[in-house]
């Protein structure tokens, strides 16, 4: 069964580095949901097999940790960027919904005008795809190990120094609405996911 836990751990590993060595067309490119529901679900498998293992030698105790911490700092970039897909998706409609809504008042208030103004297209809602911030995949990656590290080593304060440090290295940039909601978005779920990759390494070890 502790072999079973490793081979998820590494599989969730792998599927983190799938993104940016497929190399593959645009159009080709699986939805960012995907490759963060698939990290999601080997991890989630890691933990369950890892919990009902048996407590493995210090060697491989130390085995599962690095690859833990190597889960948390890259398999956390495509599930940050399924939850960036995810909130465009919301705010796209949200766009398309009031759009509507000052269509049909304008018809109402003036019925003389024959021509409605040009709808909104789908393609216009995407343009601006919200994604990491400036650094923010490097940022990401350091964030994440600091995160895990602190966790495994049980000295949580860490956790509340690297969100200060973030925080205020941020801060210029986060006056911009869509700015902060990125900066929300992307602590929480990489804070959330190098958490997660911690906790199932302490059900694989313990």
């Amino acid at each position: 069964m502790i072999a079973l836990a490793i081979a998820f751990l590494v599989l969730a590993l792998i599927i983190a580095l799938i993104p940016p060595a497929a190399q593959l067309p645009q159009r080709a490119e699986l939805p960012a949901w995907v490759h963060a529901g698939s990290a999601l679900l080997a991890l989630g498998a890691a933990a369950l097999a890892g919990a009902a293992a048996a407590q493995p030698v210090p060697a491989v105790q130390v085995a599962v940790l690095v690859i833990a911490v190597a889960v948390a700092a890259v398999g956390g970039s495509p599930v940050v960027l399924g939850a960036f897909s995810l909130a465009h998706r919301e705010a796209a409609r949200e766009r398309r919904s009031h759009h509507r809504s000052q269509q049909r008042e304008t018809r109402d208030s003036d019925s003389s005008v024959r021509e409605d103004p040009k709808p909104t297209t789908a393609t216009e809602d995407d343009s601006d795809t919200p994604g990491p911030l400036r650094g923010g995949f490097t940022i990401g990656i350091l964030e994440r190990v600091a995160v895990a590290v602190s966790i495994l080593t049980a000295w949580p304060q860490g956790i509340a120094i690297v969100m200060a440090v973030k925080g205020l290295a941020r801060y210029p940039e986060l006056r911009n609405p869509d700015a902060s909601e990125q900066f929300i978005i992307g602590t929480a779920t990489s804070v959330l996911w190098a958490a997660a990759a911690s906790g199932t390494a302490f059900l694989i070890v313990t």
